[in-house]
């Protein structure tokens, strides 16, 4: 499964690089994909059938609004640099990256008290001297990352969450 989203958001990240709209079609061990570019509107869009006949979309942009599962939100004030809503079948999830003046502890706090709420078991924290990284899964194909790093402007952070991906 994870195979498929990352195809889907490694295909989006290759045409969609500032390059021209584009169309095709990405043919892998899981099943064939169609994807469309819109380099104008600065999204793109990316939908196939795996190979057990689940339907697969990906849409991915800076004009995507995240469309993040029950329990989460956006962490406040955070400037939304790009999003990255997939559904497989029934289950759905999203990857956004953002930044913030907030510390990555700060960040990683929110975050690991919404995890918690939703039912993920926190199994990786890692910290390091302006970064802090969790992940965890939960019951029902719940899974949750958060990457946040400080940097000279802020600190960037990716979250990557998700909902009902167990394999049918």
């Amino acid at each position: 499964m994870r195979a498929i989203i990352a195809t889907g958001l490694a295909a989006l990240l290759v045409t969609g690089c500032g390059g021209p709209d584009a169309e095709g079609t990405i043919e892998t061990e899981e099943g064939d994909f169609d994807y469309s570019i819109d380099a104008s509107g600065g999204n793109s869009e990316f939908s196939g059938q795996t190979s057990d006949g689940r339907d697969v979309s990906v849409q991915s942009g800076t004009n995507v609004e995240a469309d993040l599962p029950e329990g989460y939100s956006l962490y406040p004030g955070a400037n939304v640099v790009t999003a990255s809503n997939v559904a497989v079948g029934d289950g759905s999830g999203s990857v956004v990256i953002m930044t913030t003046p907030d510390s990555p502890e700060d960040v990683a706090e929110y975050y690991r008290a919404q995890a918690e709420a939703a039912g993920i078991s926190i199994a990786m924290e890692n910290t390091g001297p302006d970064s802090k990284m969790l992940a965890g899964e939960g019951e029902g194909g719940k899974s949750f990352t958060l990457t946040a790093s400080k940097g000279d402007n802020g600190t960037t952070a990716q979250l990557m969450v998700g909902a009902d991906f167990a394999e049918e």
